[in-house]
């Protein structure tokens, strides 16, 4: 029988695959993706943070350069929509998306920087807040197809102080955002109707307007108009007719996030068309690249969403598991009862050394991360690493992400119950790595070298001899 060579299909598909890469790349995409919800003088808002950071990972898998940012003020704002609006001059698709309080003043919506205090209709017009329509002018200007996503429809947190100080004259302060059109080119949706209020979610979750973004709007082969009668659909559904999405859209052609096998544009506005991003499946496996190593279960939920019947679907199911029924059941309220200051402080290197951690202690801290499923190496050094682990902390707890303990923070950090693990008489740095039980039933969870990631690694090295047997033969 005539061995057939998988050598020509082989060099044919690379070929193929770097030319998807250079098509790809010619289609630029630029996002500006903000959650805040660490605010220091109104209600704070748990989703927010976590909603941006599911949509960036979202956005960054087929193919956007994301500006990405939590719980930031309005310095820290300032500079982010800056950096925005220079990488989208010029970009194929532009995409704002923004979670958090957003305000409308006599028919100007803002948005909210976590530093916010309003206390009359001139705080917010003199930059205590963001102007919604001047930002969008400013950042989308010249992108040939703008897509604005705008999660912040709730009640107005300054409206009887705004109200009380605008004796003289009359101020129009209502609840939700104003309502916006849109220019050409561009398509702008609320969470919830103009005037009228959004919900927030179950804590700690994404509220339902992301939740219904992330699920449709990169469907391979979905028309972004579509996506948008999909995800209202969905949220109106999910919140018993409670909330309705609204948006308006001056789009001049169809625009596709995610083109899929069918070989659609990504993106059109007549007479622009720009070229496709790689197949779903190059998509897919860079997207679960991106979240399998996650100690965040909305990243992997996100991969879910997207790819409901994906190839890792069932690793990726048994890393949210262990995630959700391990530590993070015992930790989920855990910021009931603790002091408010946790949540305003920002921590400094200054306040990290007030605490007078030594090498054993901070042992303990990378110890206890780990236990509580942010998993970091406890070798006594605050590396990048361990600062990285430290900010996704204090995010997923709503305290300031800066990487630096406070004495109350590390006081919370103390009083989380970390499920009970295996000891060894080896140190931390000798001891190899090893299976973590995680608490509450399961499937459990793993550290390290162990657990679902394995299979994926597994699979990979698989793959990877059965291409290079051939290259062989």
């Amino acid at each position: 029988m005539r061995r057939v060579s998988l050598i020509p299909v082989l060099v044919l598909t690379l070929v193929w695959s770097a030319l998807a890469v250079d098509t790809a790349r010619a289609d630029r995409r630029v996002a500006f993706v903000v959650g805040n919800g660490a605010y220091k003088n109104v209600a704070q808002l748990p989703n927010p943070p976590v909603d941006a950071a599911a949509m960036a990972v979202t956005l960054r898998n087929v193919g956007f350069d994301v500006v990405e940012g939590t719980n930031l003020n309005r310095e820290q704002m300032t500079e982010k929509l800056l950096e925005f609006g220079r990488r989208s001059q010029g970009a194929d698709v532009a995409l704002f998306y923004y979670a958090g309080h957003g305000i409308a003043i006599s028919g100007t919506n803002y948005l909210l920087p976590i530093d916010a205090d309003i206390k009359s209709e001139m705080d917010a017009k003199l930059g205590a807040a963001i102007n919604v329509d001047v930002t969008l002018d400013q950042t989308l200007g010249d992108a040939k197809v703008k897509l604005v996503f705008l999660d912040a429809c709730r009640d107005n947190p300054f409206a009887a102080k705004i109200r009380s100080s605008a004796s003289t004259r009359s101020v129009s302060v209502q609840a939700g955002l104003a309502e916006m059109k849109s220019g050409e080119g561009t398509l702008i949706a609320f969470a919830t109707g103009p005037g009228q209020t959004a919900l927030d979610g179950e804590a700690g979750t994404n509220s339902p307007f992301t939740r219904a973004l992330i699920a449709h709007i990169t469907q391979p082969g979905l028309e972004i108009q579509q996506a948008m009668t999909q995800v209202r659909a969905q949220v109106n559904e999910e919140t018993a007719k409670g909330q309705l999405p609204w948006g308006h859209t001056n789009l001049i052609g169809a625009v596709y996030l995610n083109p899929g096998a069918g070989g659609a544009p990504a993106a059109s506005a007549a007479p622009i068309t720009v070229a496709a991003i790689p197949p779903a499946n190059d998509v897919e496996l860079e997207f679960w690249r991106s979240v399998k190593d996650s100690n965040r279960s909305e990243e992997l939920k996100a991969y879910l969403t997207n790819y409901p019947n994906g190839q890792f679907r069932s690793l990726a199911l048994a890393r949210v598991a262990s995630l959700e029924n391990g530590p993070s059941t015992t930790t989920r309220n855990l910021t009931t009862g603790i002091d408010p200051a946790t949540f305003t402080e920002q921590g400094t290197e200054v306040t990290e050394d007030q605490i007078g951690l030594d090498k054993g202690l901070r042992r303990d801290v990378q110890r206890r991360l780990t236990g509580l499923g942010f998993d970091t190496r406890p070798s006594g050094r605050f590396d990048e690493p361990t600062r990285a682990v430290l900010k996704r902390w204090q995010a997923a707890r709503g305290y300031p992400p800066s990487g630096y303990l406070t004495r109350l923070q590390h006081k919370a950090l103390l009083t989380e119950i970390v499920p009970a693990a295996s000891t060894s008489s080896a140190s931390d740095d000798e001891r190899p790595a090893r299976r973590v039980q995680r608490s509450g039933g399961g499937g459990g969870g793993y550290h390290r070298g162990g657990g679902p990631d394995a299979g994926a690694a597994f699979i990979g090295g698989m793959m990877g001899g059965m291409l290079g047997g051939a290259f062989r033969r």
